[in-house]
């Protein structure tokens, strides 16, 4: 990229910020907190679950992104009968008696993993090796993925028989766990007015595979103060009960607080937040308008938290306090 230094980068990613959120706004209508979050997940190289009931256009949302980044997009429908072969790939004899790796669609950079606890542990396995290590194993043999690489997983939070909820280890994988809500009267008007017409809005690609990949590398290089840096590692380590300093309400809701992940993913979430809102360097402010949905999903209630209707978010939200 021809920038004359990083402040200019800076500056430029902020433009385009804006006018990735104005071209996704033509389809998109409303919910701007989670278009933020997605595309903080983005610039961070993190992943995000998206959770909301049927119908709030989550899997509109993940297609619009990618055709707005430019990048080769795939839908993965996650059913009780999907297999790890079925989105890693397989190997198959070709015509000379050999064998040969057929490559399954988790090989793109952008992955819809539709209704991802629909599907069994061992299914839900196959995609923690590509979400950490951006590449998979099939028959020994180690196969790099897309770069960029996002997994971008919905969820249904209502419907629980034939569901397989994610282990622990799978949802920290994620370093967003974003709730949608319903739209407003006025955006809800809107949509039904553009849905139910001859309306088709033309996307434009904002940026290119080479961009984003500049952009991601420009984020880790904001410089963060050590103040904020305590602020992150200290808020992370707040939700963990055998924390000698931890809170009441801690002690009293939560089994099990969120790892050293969190505090990596929330300076890296600051980072992002501070470069497309103006400054040049996160302050504390950046790093709590993240928390929620990083640590929401990475700290376990217990029986007591669950019996008294305790969530997780208002434990974070006193925590932040």
């Amino acid at each position: 990229m021809n920038y004359k230094d990083d402040v200019e980068a800076v500056d430029a990613l902020r433009e385009k910020y804006k006018a990735l959120t104005s071209e996704i706004g033509k389809v998109i209508i409303g919910q701007h907190e989670v278009v933020e979050d997605v595309i903080i997940c983005i610039l961070s190289k993190g992943h995000c679950l998206l959770v909301g009931v049927p119908g709030l256009a989550k899997t509109l949302l993940v297609n619009t992104i990618s055709r707005v980044l430019g990048l080769n997009y795939s839908r993965i429908q996650f059913t009780p009968d999907l297999m790890p072969s079925d989105i890693i790939g397989t190997e198959i004899l070709d015509e000379g008696r050999h064998f040969k790796f057929v490559k399954g669609p988790l090989f793109a950079n952008i992955i819809l993993a539709d209704e991802i606890n629909r599907t069994p542990p061992k299914t839900q396995a196959a995609l923690l090796e590509a979400m950490q290590e951006r590449a998979v194993t099939a028959a020994g043999k180690r196969y790099e993925l897309g770069n960029p690489f996002f997994v971008l997983a919905t969820q249904n939070p209502i419907e629980q028989e034939g569901t397989y909820p994610l282990p622990e280890a799978q949802l920290d994988r994620f370093m967003f766990n974003v709730w949608l809500t319903y739209p407003k009267f006025e955006e809800e008007i809107t949509v039904v007015r553009n849905t139910t017409s001859d309306y088709n809005a033309e996307l434009k690609i904002i940026l290119n595979t080479e961009e984003i990949l500049f952009f991601q590398d420009l984020i880790r290089k904001v410089p963060v103060t050590d103040n904020v840096l305590q602020y992150a590692v200290r808020l992370a380590a707040s939700t963990r009960p055998e924390n000698p300093d931890a809170s009441t309400i801690v002690k009293q809701y939560i089994s099990w607080g969120a790892g050293p992940r969190a505090s990596q993913f929330l300076i890296l979430g600051a980072k992002a937040h501070a470069v497309i809102n103006g400054k040049y360097s996160p302050d504390i402010e950046d790093v709590r308008a993240v928390s929620s949905s990083i640590l929401q999903h990475r700290i376990v209630r217990n029986y007591k938290a669950e019996a008294e209707n305790i969530s997780a978010e208002n434990i974070i939200k006193e925590l932040v306090k």
